[in-house]
Formats: C-alpha cells, structure tokens, sequence
C-alpha cells in the first residue's frame, strides 16, 4: 500500500505542476493549480515514512486514506456544484483527474485493508 500512496502521490504532483505549466502559458496562473501537488506531496511523504516505519505503516495509510478522500470529497464537490457551467478548460481537466487519481487510491486502500483484515482473521 506504500508504494500505491507514492505512485498516486507522484501522479498528484505531476497533475498539479502540468495545471500550473498550462496555467502560466495562457497568462491565468494561480497558485490553486498546484492544490492537486499539495495532496500529492502528502501522499508520497506518507508512503515512504511508511515504508521506513514498519510500526506506523497501518496508522500512516489510513491517514493517506483520508488525505485522498478529502481530495475526492473537494475537488468531486466542487465539480458537482458547478455541474452546469462545466467546460473542457484546463482547470476542470485537472480537477477531474485529481478525484478520479483520488478514489482509485481510496479503493485500492480499502481492498487491501479488508485483504488484510480477512489474513488476520485466517
């Protein structure tokens, strides 16, 4: 699970200085294209003090799980509310990509624990 909080956490960062890069090239930058990198750069200092603590691991994705569900819960929240004045701007792009990056990691976070849950039982 570690290695799934980098890997989402690098596609966040990724996510958030692309926004940035698009935004600065139409003259429209702003400091909230980088929000996708913020939740990003939690995710991969999660998962690798994770790795290194052996102790923490559950504790520490159980909170990257929460990191990523706020994502979610944000950026799903704001797109939903503004349902009707939608378009393919860069911002809505990189707004979707960061809740669709956001509940895979939720998902995936949620198989593992109950895999896990169910080997503990076993």
């Amino acid at each position: 699970m570690p290695s799934t909080a980098i890997l989402c956490g690098v596609l966040l960062i990724l996510l958030g200085i692309a926004g940035y890069a698009v935004a600065v090239m139409n003259d429209n930058a702003s400091a909230t294209a980088m929000i996708p990198a913020a939740f990003g750069t939690v995710l991969v200092a999660l998962g690798i003090v994770s790795q290194m603590k052996e102790g923490l691991r559950k504790h520490l994705m159980h909170v990257a799980v929460v990191v990523a569900l706020l994502g979610f819960i944000a950026t799903a929240g704001r797109l939903i509310s503004r349902l009707s004045q939608l378009t393919a701007s860069p911002a809505v792009i990189s707004q979707v990509l960061m809740a669709i990056v956001c509940l895979i990691f939720v998902v995936l976070a949620i198989r593992s624990f109950a895999a896990a849950r169910r080997n503990r039982e076993a």
